[in-house]
């Protein structure tokens, strides 16, 4: 299953904001996308609630993954960008 390793880049890491924003391009995607962190349990991307058990903060290392290639492109360039940055 195709996946990739990203580091977060908002400020403050993975919480409501880039969550919510992560979690709606997600559930736009054509296949389920998971996102964790090292030694954790996947969770559903396209939940911004687990996103944010995650605990994932500024720098923190998560896997994208999916079957859809596309779909973990999309979503690991969104835990990369700086989602609170205006």
């Amino acid at each position: 299953m195709p996946s990739k390793t990203v580091t977060v880049g908002s400020a403050v890491g993975l919480h409501a904001r880039p969550a919510a924003a992560i979690a709606a391009a997600a559930a736009e995607q054509s296949a389920p996308v998971t996102l964790s962190v090292e030694g954790g349990e996947p969770v559903d991307a396209g939940s911004a609630l687990l996103i944010m058990t995650l605990g994932a903060g500024n720098g923190a290392t998560v896997v994208v993954e999916s079957e859809d290639e596309a779909a973990v492109a999309a979503i690991a360039a969104l835990v990369e960008a700086d989602l609170d940055a205006e």
